[in-house]
């Protein structure tokens, strides 16, 4: 088994979300795809198997788990594919749907890809979840953002979106993991997206991933999709927008996701990233 290592949504492997991928891995069971990721170690890796009709099947497993759709691990499949056989369009057919993904070289010719999401939904948050979730957080109701009111939004993946109020909350970042995780594993959620509004169209985020082993993800493509989607079905932000979402600061390994809303409820979420190979120099600091 091939397995690269690329990092998505930076230019540089000192950021962004390193992601394992592997381009062929037909005749692979579930069994090894996991022992695969463990080893790993990323938050995902994505396991490829290529169809004759020239579409890609892809699955993604965290050291942890299988996950239904994972943004980053996508991205960073795509542009490994077009490092490979060259950039254009892909057809991936994930656990959560058909993903429709496209690269491009950069100006500075860096690979960049943009995948289109399964189409978003949103769904309350219960008080009793918000609760125990808030607790789990350490963090007070009157913290909160009231004007981005906390829902459980999806674009591949269910994911609680919590605002804070001011961006020193979404600086201190000090779970409770335990209970965290016993949470998202009653409720099937996949990280928590944390995010704070810093103007219309930018937003700062933090997502913890207790059910994949890791503390906080550094990017996360699906939440970022399914935010886009929350911003939208709430009415929050004018269609169509173009939002920079700016993740993984707090945690020394920036990132950048854009995100573009159309208009339409049914139609799905723009998610664009760079992505680089992680090279053996980098060293273990970088990956």
């Amino acid at each position: 088994m091939e397995i690269l290592r690329y990092v998505a949504f930076a230019t540089d492997a000192a950021g962004g979300n390193p992601a394992g991928v592997v381009l062929d891995a037909g005749g692979t069971d579930d069994a090894a795809m996991l022992a695969a990721a463990a080893e790993v170690g990323y938050s995902e890796t994505a396991f490829v198997v290529p169809s004759d009709d020239g579409t890609l099947h892809v699955r993604y497993f965290s050291p942890l788990a299988e996950v239904s759709f994972c943004g980053h691990a996508t991205i960073a499949t795509a542009v490994a594919h077009a490092d490979r056989h060259g950039i254009g369009p892909l057809t991936l057919h994930t656990k959560a749907g058909t993903v429709q993904v496209t690269t491009t070289v950069a100006d500075d010719g860096t690979t960049v890809a943009t995948l289109v999401s399964v189409a978003p939904r949103t769904e309350p948050l219960a008080e009793a979840d918000l609760a125990e979730l808030l607790k789990a957080l350490r963090w007070s109701a009157d913290e909160l953002d009231p004007a981005l009111p906390p829902r459980v939004a999806y674009a591949g993946a269910w994911h609680p979106v919590i605002a804070a109020g001011e961006r020193s909350r979404l600086a201190d970042l000090d779970y409770d993991m335990p209970a965290l995780t016993a949470l998202m594993a009653r409720r099937g959620w996949t990280t928590i997206d944390l995010v704070w509004r810093e103007s219309p169209t930018v937003f700062h985020a933090r997502n913890p991933f207790p059910p994949g082993g890791v503390v906080e993800d550094p990017a996360t493509g699906a939440a970022a999709g399914a935010f886009g989607g929350y911003l939208r079905e709430l009415e929050l932000v004018d269609t169509p927008a173009t939002l920079t979402i700016h993740q993984g600061a707090d945690m020394g390994r920036p990132s950048t996701i854009t995100v573009s809303v159309p208009d339409g409820p049914d139609t799905g979420i723009g998610v664009t990233g760079a992505a680089v190979p992680i090279r053996p120099d980098d060293g273990p600091g970088r990956a």
